[in-house]
């Protein structure tokens, strides 16, 4: 019995659970840090830059790093990311505690974060093919994405209340705990090593050929390359500008209000549980790629859009709902395709190429966010600014508004490119024109 739980669907499950608690506590310190650093500051270039350097080196060592996933243990490299988060959440709380916390302190801590998160993600990802049926992954995907957005209702409101109790070291000792937590779990389940493929063995060799296989092999299937490039751009470029705005955008727009922020972010989260509940039941469509095309589109033009048009906390908190209401659908649709095509014994450098593509935009967009706010569209949209006369009726004027028509602009071009994808076969026709990895066979 106790073997038993620790494998499929009861040992994934306790593993979630510990990716939940983690992600709450990561979630917590967070949200302290970007009011400590926007009290600090006053600058939506300097919270689009704690963002950017968290994911620039995601992106640049991804390759090398997925390729390293699949020729590691999965499960000790899950663990020793989630204790590398750890050790910075530490290192943070001992500059708070002293004294000596400053806003470059979280450059470089994102930078660390960032690293170990090129890790975590593509090992987790291909454990789910090891430890599941292929019936199994939307719904694990669907979990994977509740816990997410699980944590993004409790982590506000939680942040919130303990900021007057225990102050922004005792949240930074709670992140410390959870990860305790998830490193614990994980010690307990166990994460199955791959069969060995005809793909496994093409891509063998040299650290730097595996590293580049990933690409090769995405490249030379256009199904999935072009299922990455929509990702690319109707997705993460826009999504690169709402996640490093919309911090700076709700506090302008609501009198540097922590108690709205903290709602917003509630109810995109809660709407991000309601789509993983429907997603981990349901397992989503059929033809998975109307989950993804359809999700992503939906995300900008009734999420995203709305949030810049929104004046008001109540159109902030439908808006921000429907925005994170659709990612756990489009991801789990995605997740599935990926994990059902691609060979298990070399997801995690697929992945990584996968992720890589689909994110070379994201730390251009937050670098870029974070000016164009606040020297460009902020300026123009000033009672009396340059683009007032022309979009002053959609998203008004003053504080905000420019950040506002900014998330219009990107909600409307992701919607779009997102729509576009039907336009051709071989993204439309992803489900059924390419085998499931099961069919290639093992060697």
């Amino acid at each position: 019995m106790t073997t038993l739980l620790r494998r499929g669907m009861p040992a994934f499950t306790l593993a979630w659970f510990g990716q939940l608690v983690s992600l709450t506590g990561t979630a917590m310190s967070r949200f302290a840090l970007s009011i400590w650093a926007w009290q600090a500051t006053g600058s939506a270039t300097a919270l689009a830059l704690v963002v950017f350097f968290s994911y620039l080196p995601t992106l640049l060592i991804t390759p090398v790093a997925g390729a390293l996933v699949d020729r590691w243990n999965r499960k000790l490299t899950m663990a020793l990311t989630d204790a590398a988060a750890g050790v910075a959440s530490l290192v943070l709380l001992i500059l708070f505690l002293v004294g000596n916390l400053e806003i470059w302190h979280l450059y470089v801590a994102g930078m660390l974060a960032g690293v170990f998160e090129a890790f975590q993600w593509p090992a987790f990802s291909a454990a789910i093919s090891t430890m599941l049926t292929r019936e199994q992954y939307a719904r694990a995907n669907g979990m994977l994405a509740l816990a997410e957005s699980a944590s993004g209702i409790a982590a506000p409101l939680l942040a919130g209340f303990f900021l007057s109790l225990i102050g922004i070291g005792g949240i930074l000792i709670v992140d410390v705990v959870t990860v305790v937590i998830a490193v614990a779990t994980l010690s307990w389940i166990v994460v199955p090593a791959p069969p060995r493929t005809e793909a496994g063995s093409e891509g063998s060799g040299a650290l730097w050929r595996e590293s580049l296989y990933g690409f090769r092999y995405i490249f030379q299937r256009p199904s999935l390359l072009g299922l990455q490039l929509i990702f690319l751009l109707g997705g993460n470029l826009p999504g690169g500008f709402s996640h490093a705005l919309l911090t700076p955008y709700i506090l302008l727009r609501s009198g540097n209000s922590a108690e709205a922020l903290g709602t917003v972010l509630a109810a995109g989260s809660i709407g991000g549980v309601v789509g993983g509940l429907l997603m981990s039941t349901w397992g989503g469509p059929r033809q998975r790629v109307h989950g993804v095309l359809l999700g992503l589109a939906a995300t900008g033009l009734l999420g995203e859009m709305l949030l810049g048009i929104g004046r008001s906390l109540p159109m902030w908190i439908v808006a921000a709902f429907l925005q994170i209401f659709f990612i756990p659908i489009l991801n789990g649709c995605n997740q599935a395709i990926w994990q059902a095509k691609v060979a298990p014994d070399v997801q995690g450098r697929v992945f990584a190429a996968r992720r890589f593509i689909g994110q070379a935009t994201f730390p251009i967009a937050t670098l870029s966010a974070g000016p164009l706010a606040d020297f460009v569209f902020e300026p123009a949209m000033q009672p009396g600014g340059a683009l007032v006369g022309m979009f002053g009726g959609l998203v008004g004027s003053g504080p905000g508004a420019g950040i506002g028509l900014l998330l219009v602009l990107m909600g409307l071009s992701g919607g779009f490119v997102s729509l576009a994808g039907y336009l051709f076969v071989a993204i439309r026709d992803v489900d059924t024109l390419l085998p499931d990895h099961e069919a290639t066979g093992t060697v």
